[in-house]
């Protein structure tokens, strides 16, 4: 009797055991995976695109009194004025992101279709009548933003550079008229959001402020050289970005 009940006792030991490790090997085996979150989107890369928008240009020239007498405007008398247009271009830059910081260095063209004329009726309805443009714009920034997932708050600084020609004509006696065309240097601020659409194309909007410094423009006469000093003394622009990002390696967050 004893001899059975120690062999009854040993059966069942036995098969508690094997339940066990069964559980054991089961729970081993079917251990739930991680959650699969989605790749957080990559701002690292070269990207290429186009801007379209506006921009205003407040134009400033002023005779310095070192070429031939201009009557109508005494040594230091000058002119300013405010014009706006249509201006739009294209980017180029890349952008390199660690966390969720991102940097980056860009560059840009643009045309513009700033313009605006001064008519001088001193000694006439239309004595001297100045003309200016600034037709063409471009930048080299670096710049620096914080990411938010597909959202990259960003600022940018750096070089602007603008075409800037000046002319006059003179309808009262004829005395001269002509004009000049200057590269105009300078620097340039701006603030900008962009948000990734898929994971190549990217859209935005900017706000950028340039100032230029002046430059001497000699208007040529019958009478001599009309001298000016002339300038972009500022241009200021608003624009929709559109740019294509190439691939860049997945972040994949678990």
């Amino acid at each position: 009797m004893r001899t059975k009940l120690i062999a009854a006792f040993a059966c069942t030991t036995a098969l508690v055991s094997i339940g066990a490790a069964s559980a054991a090997d089961l729970g081993a085996r079917y251990t739930k995976a991680p959650a699969y979150v989605e790749p957080l989107f990559n701002w690292t890369g070269f990207y290429v695109g186009g801007h379209i928008g506006g921009a205003w240009t407040n134009e400033q020239f002023i005779n310095n009194g070192t070429g031939a007498p201009f009557g109508d405007l005494s040594p230091g008398e000058g002119v300013r004025q405010r014009k706006s247009g249509i201006m739009g271009g294209a980017q180029i830059g890349y952008n390199w992101q660690a966390n969720n910081y991102v940097f980056g260095m860009e560059g840009t063209i643009s045309g513009l279709d700033n313009k605006g004329t001064v008519v001088n009726n001193v000694f006439g309805a239309a004595d001297d009548v100045f003309s200016w443009r600034a037709n063409v714009l471009a930048t080299i920034v670096g710049r620096a933003g914080f990411a938010v997932q597909n959202n990259l708050f960003y600022i940018k600084g750096g070089y602007a550079g603008a075409n800037n020609r000046l002319s006059v004509s003179d309808t009262v006696g004829v005395s001269g008229s002509g004009g000049q065309t200057h590269w105009a240097n300078g620097w340039t601020v701006g603030a900008g959001w962009e948000y990734g659409v898929t994971r190549n194309w990217v859209v935005g909007l900017e706000y950028n402020y340039a100032a230029f410094g002046s430059q001497t423009y000699q208007l040529g006469g019958t009478s001599g050289n009309y001298t000016f000093d002339a300038k972009p003394r500022d241009i200021q622009w608003a624009v929709v970005r559109a740019s294509y990002k190439f691939d860049a390696p997945t972040i994949a967050r678990y």
